[in-house]
């Protein structure tokens, strides 16, 4: 693709000064085919390019981290192991990239999936009237 500034140009050298598309080809450096194409459609809008997903350094430890993390968080917090505990531990099984790295995935997985793993800290009590009594000694 090329950019919306080189389609402006193209499709103003074509029906303002009437050239042909050999002579636009000659003076832009682009394809004939590459011409036409972009003469020939409806452009009203910048294109838009599609962006393929590829696999980061920390793809092949997603799996660790996120069996460490929901085994975490099933722990009392001080016994938790912290962002720069899980980066030494992934670290020695061969990560080579950056610190920060971990700490995003950690927090992003905290925030969406780690909330769900998490215990919840109130019980709701039901009794029977009669059944239990409660006292306050404060």
């Amino acid at each position: 693709m090329i950019p919306m500034t080189m389609i402006g140009k193209v499709r103003r050298m074509f029906h303002r000064q009437n050239k042909s598309v050999r002579e636009i080809a000659r003076l832009t450096s682009l394809s004939r085919n590459t011409i036409s194409k972009y003469l020939n459609m409806d452009v009203q809008e910048e294109p838009k390019y599609q962006r393929r997903s590829q696999p980061t350094r920390l793809t092949p430890f997603h799996e660790v981290l996120v069996q460490a993390l929901s085994v975490d968080a099933r722990r009392p917090k001080k016994e938790r192991r912290t962002a720069w505990m899980l980066f030494q531990e992934i670290k020695a099984g061969g990560y080579d990239g950056c610190y920060s790295r971990v700490t995003d995935f950690i927090r992003a997985w905290r925030q969406g999936e780690g909330k769900a793993v998490s215990k919840s800290a109130f019980v709701p009590l039901r009794f029977e009237l009669g059944e239990a009594f409660q006292f306050d000694w404060s």
